[in-house]
């Protein structure tokens, strides 16, 4: 790796990239998560697509692979960047909406801070994440799981359209009748398949909705963990919820109500009015939370419903799908994980999938639905490198916990730590991800965070 910030890789001189000890190197590197020490050969950050279009060909003359990052979200699993080109798409953060079409684009780099509030202009709303600063591009391309997602489905399969730089160097617009195999295998597929600089998708008709937290001591986790789990097999599909155990540092970005605080929560997204939420929430009430935060109000409130870290953090975590959370899966998970057990993780949750997560509509793409009833996801903050092993030791604790009530599955965008991708697919798809890859990357250029094998 060059170490001289004059002097770029050799055949990327035409490229205006950064290298070790340029301004702004480890900046432009930077993965979300802290304890992941990115060191590409050199980084560029292109501000349009053309750019793109060229520094891949560049990359490729120049004997490096190509991984690209936006926010560095999900950079866990792809911890090896000696001999890569790492395109940075931040400064691509143009995002519009049209609401004749009921449609929205956004450029390589945006997150969904970007476009929620612009599509909340016109009463519309996106499937997008639980954090306003995460990427839309890789969010969406690895499958995406809103809080609407029970009713509408995964973010992958409301895109229409998607601008992308293959391999080859050449920049295609592919849609369900031009390149339909690259448009198949990149919604849900990852970034195996090109760099995208934009997409476009749909947006749904949501202005309002009912969403909060019901928050008790963490003491009270088997009993509310097994009454939520009992009460998501009663709700509609417009009910999205997540079961918690939580024990929170003392960061003052937090309330004043959690921080510091052990606890178990429900927090959840309704799509229906005050009098109908009231109702669907009376069985959780009825345990008496210490806090209900429940309201009415704009579905751009759901960006900063779960209260995500507002900035990078070190941290591990791991995740896994499940078909079931019976009484004694709650056992099981608050024995590794809550009161007496010694964890020292900060976030233990179970999403609640299922509705049209599971359904496929005609037309999906790699990642039609998820095969499970819940998502789980296990994260701890590392405070020294001399404490990241038993984080990350007791998060893969707590998804073996309830591995019982799984099948081996991952899902994308919740595996943290490098997995096989073979576990995120059915037989069939992984099969047509590997042909397409053959085709379209036979070189293996591309260098992507869950990687999918050429056939």
């Amino acid at each position: 790796m060059s170490t001289d910030p004059a002097t770029p890789p050799r055949g990327l001189a035409a490229l205006d990239v950064l290298v070790p000890g340029s301004p702004g190197w480890d900046d432009a590197r930077r993965a979300w998560n802290l304890t992941v020490d990115q060191q590409p050969d050199a980084v560029f950050m292109p501000a349009n697509a053309a750019e793109v279009a060229a520094a891949v060909p560049a990359a490729g003359a120049a004997g490096l692979r190509v991984a690209v990052q936006a926010t560095g979200h999900g950079a866990g699993p792809r911890r090896n960047l000696e001999g890569t080109l790492l395109i940075n798409t931040s400064r691509m953060r143009g995002a519009s909406v049209d609401p004749a079409s009921r449609t929205a684009r956004a450029e390589a780099g945006a997150q969904w801070r970007d476009v929620v509030p612009l599509a909340a202009e016109h009463g519309l709303a996106a499937l997008h994440g639980t954090a306003p600063d995460v990427g839309v591009v890789g969010y969406t391309l690895g499958g995406g799981v809103s809080w609407l997602g029970r009713r509408y489905g995964l973010a992958a399969n409301s895109v229409t359209a998607i601008e992308v730089v293959t391999a080859a160097g050449e920049a295609v617009r592919a849609d369900a009748d031009t390149e339909p195999d690259l448009f198949w295998a990149l919604r849900g597929g990852g970034g195996n398949f090109g760099v995208v600089t934009a997409l476009e998708f749909r947006l749904y008709p949501v202005e309002s909705l009912n969403a909060g937290w019901l928050v008790w001591p963490w003491e009270e986790a088997r009993r509310v963990l097994a009454r939520w789990a009992e009460w998501t097999d009663t709700v509609p599909e417009d009910v999205t919820s997540v079961g918690r155990i939580l024990q929170l540092p003392p960061l003052p970005d937090l309330p004043e109500a959690f921080r510091g605080r052990k606890l178990v929560v429900v927090d959840a997204a309704i799509l229906a009015d005050e009098d109908e939420a009231a109702r669907l929430l009376a069985p959780l009430r009825e345990l008496g939370p210490e806090l209900d935060t429940f309201a009415q109000g704009p579905a751009t409130a759901l960006s900063e419903l779960h209260m995500d870290p507002p900035e990078p953090v070190p941290a591990a975590a791991a995740g896994s799908v499940i078909d079931a959370f019976p009484p004694e899966a709650v056992d099981a998970l608050v024995d590794v994980a809550g009161p007496g057990s010694g964890s020292p993780l900060a976030a233990v949750e179970l999403r609640h999938i299922g509705g049209a997560l599971e359904r496929a509509p005609a037309g999906a793409g790699a990642l039609g639905r998820i095969d499970g009833r819940f998502l789980v996801f296990a994260a701890g903050i590392v405070t020294s490198p001399e404490g990241a092993p038993a984080v990350a030791d007791a998060g893969a604790r707590a998804n073996a916990a309830l591995s019982r009530w799984g099948a081996g599955r991952a899902f994308l965008n919740f595996a943290d730590v490098p997995t096989d991708t073979e576990t995120m697919f059915d037989p069939q798809a992984y099969r047509r991800l590997r042909e397409i890859r053959s085709r379209i990357d036979p070189d293996g250029l591309l260098l992507a965070n869950h990687p999918i094998p050429a056939a």
